[in-house]
């Protein structure tokens, strides 16, 4: 079930993309990113109280304390990722922010996390991270002529800095040391009492935000400003949840990885059809290597 698991999370991932970024990129809130972990937190910590009070899942001090320093690596990773959103393209923040994947496989391979795998899956792997990595590169080294003509398409221009790129990098390594982390951590704890103490500990961190943003900064809320926020809260929701069940396989980390980290693909899809953001014939070659990746992962896994 990993790669089913696998595929929604890519599913969902790629939607609140979507939202994130349009409920992140309003140039006159500059606190944007923080009401967007606002959304966030709020949402899963309605789910962790469905969770605990309905479906009985356990919780205590101690598996919060055991999952924090994965909760923490993750939540500052997607505050840094909305922050960067609001300084470049989602085409071109999303490849970058997703090359993460592929660390976990290096870092899985170092460690001798790949269990037995035929040189097919290993194949497969290997197609699905440069793929992403190749998806950012092309990003990154387009021409300055069709990244204006893209920006002038979508209404939205970006100045060049280092900044902008700088801000997904830190999200990559962020998100890939919190992802070989969780795949160690669940390993001692349950996946739906893991699930909880992370978005425990969001909803804690939408607090401080809340107490930040709108108490001491006096910035409104205002709600049709919110809701693609929200929307973008409840993909996230949806996907940690299968992601959480996708790395519980733990023989299968190093496969899962990359393709969840493939959401990217579909994250550029939508910024061309919903953003208006153009893509070139080298988007789609990267974008088919991570399709043939995926394809082959699940045929392995029927």
């Amino acid at each position: 079930m990993w790669f089913w698991f696998s595929l929604i999370a890519l599913i969902c991932w790629s939607g609140s993309d979507l939202f994130s970024k349009i409920g992140c990129q309003d140039a006159d809130d500059k606190y944007s990113h923080l009401k967007m972990v606002m959304a966030v937190g709020v949402v899963m910590g309605l789910h962790a109280a469905y969770e605990i009070f309905i479906n009985g899942t356990e919780i205590s001090g101690s598996i919060l304390l055991t999952y924090l320093p994965v909760s923490l690596l993750y939540i500052s990773s997607m505050t840094i990722g909305y922050i960067g959103l609001r300084y470049i393209e989602l085409s071109i923040s999303s490849p970058i922010c997703n090359s993460s994947g592929a660390l976990v496989a290096v870092l899985a391979l170092a460690t001798g996390g790949l269990g037995e795998l035929v040189p097919a899956q290993l194949m497969a792997t290997a197609l699905v991270c440069v793929g992403v990595i190749g998806l950012g590169i092309v990003e990154a080294r387009e021409d300055d002529d069709l990244r204006a003509a893209r920006q002038q398409a979508s209404n939205h221009r970006y100045a060049k800095s280092a900044l902008a790129l700088v801000l997904p990098i830190i999200y990559c390594l962020l998100d890939a040391l919190g992802t070989f982390a969780d795949s160690r951590v669940l390993e001692t704890l349950d996946e739906d009492s893991a699930n909880c103490a992370y978005e425990l500990t969001f909803l804690l961190a939408a607090i401080v935000c809340f107490v930040y943003v709108v108490l001491i900064k006096k910035s409104r809320l205002v709600p049709k400003r919110e809701g693609p926020k929200y929307a973008g809260a409840l993909c996230e929701t949806a996907g940690q949840f299968a992601y959480i069940y996708a790395l519980a396989d733990t023989e299968h980390v190093a496969l899962a990885a990359p393709i969840i980290s493939a959401y990217c693909v579909a994250s550029v899809l939508w910024s061309r059809l919903f953003l208006k953001e153009k893509l070139s014939w080298k988007h789609y070659a990267m974008i088919l290597l991570v399709v043939a990746g995926i394809v082959i992962l699940g045929l392995y896994d029927a």
